[in-house]
């Protein structure tokens, strides 16, 4: 789906500095930041907590850059939902060029900064994640499968495996754990919201898979996703990369998480308007993420 140019009906006014940081998509951010300070604060060795705070600045900045250039390819897809016609350019608050100026900027000012105060192997998965997101997920995949959110759901696990890189300047068991982790959450997380979403997708034409496929079948991929995901975040535990406080905390959010995946699995392919448990679901499984690396840093930490 080629991206097409806003109605030049719709008065463009003069963007202010909250629309750039809008852009950004400030809520997703925060959890992109979360994991990949996460990924820093366990990595093995030191870092000098200025150089620390860059890299995670250049995380932040790195992930602002993709929310940026999502949104203004995807500039006329979002004014056909009610969830996203309020951002700055279906809005009519911000030329479609200055949110292409600004991503591209912000991409190449993170990558830079991350490898001139880190390593470049940061640096390198920092720009794999930026270009992930905006070509593999935006342009290429969201508009032509359902399984958009499945394979796209690497470009939001990346910041574990760069903070542990700024740190140590290679890839080890444990952050590539922590990238299934958060690649596997994606799918359960993503599709609990697109089931009480879906007309806006629907009326969007992207072909979500609540949308194609129907709520049965995305219920029951819910479910199904959420086991090797269990199994991702338990994982370093008995591998010995972590100790009993994550331990403990891993078996405990994830026998909640299953318990709340498996309510919603057994829904099939109920209509019902309320999706409590998809609702519940969706909540729960942004705590479960903050969570489960909070548990990790402490284990460190504490013991």
């Amino acid at each position: 789906m080629a991206s097409k140019p806003l109605d030049m009906s719709v008065p463009v006014m003069p963007a202010e500095w909250r629309d750039f940081v809008a852009l950004t998509k400030p809520r997703v951010m925060s959890l992109v930041v979360f994991t990949g300070l996460c990924g820093l604060l366990v990595a093995p060795g030191h870092i000098h907590p200025v150089l620390g705070f860059t890299a995670i600045l250049c995380i932040a900045l790195g992930a602002g850059a993709a929310g940026a250039l999502n949104q203004w390819y995807e500039a006329d897809v979002d004014a056909k939902m009610k969830r996203t016609a309020g951002r700055p350019l279906p809005a009519g608050r911000m030329e479609r060029q200055s949110a292409l100026h600004f991503g591209v900027g912000l991409s190449f000012f993170s990558v830079i900064l991350m490898g001139l105060a880190t390593n470049w192997l940061a640096a390198a998965i920092l720009a794999a994640s930026i270009l992930f997101y905006v070509i593999i997920y935006t342009i290429w995949l969201k508009p032509r499968t359902p399984q958009n959110i499945v394979i796209g759901g690497a470009a939001g696990a990346f910041p574990a495996l760069i903070g542990w890189a700024a740190v140590t300047g290679d890839i080890a068991t444990l952050p590539v754990l922590l990238f299934l982790l958060v690649f596997l959450w994606t799918p359960p997380h993503f599709w609990s919201l697109a089931l009480f979403v879906k007309t806006d997708y629907a009326a969007a034409g992207i072909p979500m898979l609540p949308v194609v496929s129907g709520p049965k079948t995305t219920r029951t991929q819910i479910f199904l996703y959420t086991l090797p995901m269990v199994a991702a975040a338990i994982a370093p535990w008995p591998l010995g990369l972590a100790g009993p406080i994550y331990g403990i905390s891993a078996l405990i959010l994830n026998g909640i998480f299953l318990y709340l995946a498996l309510r919603v699995g057994l829904r099939g392919g109920s209509q019902d308007e309320n999706m409590a448990p998809e609702k519940r679901l969706f909540g729960f499984s942004v705590l479960y993420l903050f969570l489960q690396f909070g548990a990790l840093v402490a284990d460190k930490w504490v013991l």
